[in-house]
């Protein structure tokens, strides 16, 4: 899924990348990715010199790339491809300056989007620009002359080892795989490029999710409860109420569809699942579910942009928490499937990152 160069395949320490040279940017392409094609990477190439553009071609080349990156010092890497092209980078990266890694104690790069995937939820997030025109073209060649407006610090949910922009049991990870069917079955021909993106998302909620579960079970027993660090539950606008909730407190008991967190609002396509993630540094946005499927589809557009806040939807801001539920359930990490889980324990991971982003910090 990541990357090697673009042609050569020698890791060598560049001649440009020693410590006299300017500061460079990267770029980092996932091949597979549907946006990701013959033309766009012509038109990188005029403004990246080719030691510097690479097309991810394998996993087995993550490895290699980072080394090469943190070898040659890039303040800045862009990736392309979507949400999973970028956080698989970000895990190697992180695990290599890790206090276990070959780059223990080096900083990790600044990190760029280019919204060349599908979801691009890290893209809304930090404001990168479309790809109509020379959207990308253009935030490519701000980094490399240093004028991006700003930085904005990103913390990552942390499960099992693995980092991500949020992870979730439940409804959420049925609709994953819901999206996945309606694009395979339906998005081809006339109808690919409006089920391949938002359009099938929306779809998968409407006609397959929330079908599914007018006429199956869709709460589930679960309990949730608190890890070693203070939670705050939060109002519908997104402020603490109530008083810091202690360390091992039972958070919630009772009937759920779904237990998801966060640390950034979007989920992709513009879907704000988390309005109040990135809010309070160092926490996650955990959201539990409630609600009916009529009321979600009597909701959904509210829902979807974040300004939907009924009596069934419950949020905190927390560390850590453990969420048990009485059957397995479908659970996701980052937006891909990862099978059923019983329980599973999300933390805010030890390592934030910085991102550009291109409107400045909010």
């Amino acid at each position: 899924m990541l990357v090697q160069p673009l042609r050569s395949t020698d890791f060598r320490r560049s001649p440009s990348a020693l410590p006299s040279a300017e500061p460079k940017v990267a770029v980092l392409l996932n091949a597979n990715a549907r946006k990701v094609d013959a033309r766009v990477v012509k038109l990188l190439s005029h403004v990246v010199p080719e030691e510097d553009l690479f097309l991810s071609r394998s996993p087995l080349d993550a490895r290699r790339i980072a080394q090469t990156v943190l070898e040659r010092g890039y303040p800045t890497v862009f990736t392309g491809g979507g949400d999973g092209t970028f956080m698989g980078f970000v895990n190697e990266v992180l695990q290599q300056v890790g206090p276990r890694g070959k780059f223990a104690g080096q900083a990790a790069p600044r990190f760029g989007i280019l919204k060349l995937g599908t979801g691009n939820g890290i893209a809304a997030f930090v404001n990168a620009s479309s790809t109509r025109g020379d959207g990308i073209l253009n935030d490519v060649v701000r980094a490399r002359a240093a004028e991006v407006p700003g930085v904005r610090t990103m913390d990552l949910v942390q499960v099992d080892g693995q980092r991500a922009p949020f992870a979730g049991l439940g409804v959420d990870g049925k609709v994953l795989n819901d999206y996945i069917a309606v694009k395979e079955s339906l998005g081809k021909g006339m109808f690919k490029r409006v089920m391949s993106g938002g359009g099938g998302y929306f779809s998968a909620v409407a006609f397959k999710t929330v079908p599914h579960y007018l006429t199956s079970s869709v709460l589930v027993e679960c309990e949730v409860v608190n890890g070693p660090s203070e939670a705050y539950r939060l109002s519908a606008e997104g402020q603490a109420v109530g008083g810091p909730l202690a360390p091992g407190a039972l958070l919630f008991r009772g009937k759920l569809m779904m237990a998801a967190a966060g640390t950034m609002p979007f989920y992709g396509y513009g879907f704000r699942m988390f309005p109040h993630a990135n809010d309070r540094r160092g926490f996650l946005q955990l959201r539990l579910g409630q609600v009916s499927p009529t009321q979600v589809l009597a909701n959904l557009p509210r829902l979807w942009n974040g300004r939907w806040a009924p009596e069934g939807l419950h949020d905190f801001h927390a560390r850590e928490v453990t969420i048990r539920f009485a059957r397995p359930m479908p659970f996701q990490v980052g937006g891909d499937a990862a099978g059923y889980r019983e329980q599973v324990t999300l933390s805010v991971a030890p390592e934030s990152i910085e991102l550009l982003d291109f409107n400045g910090v909010q």
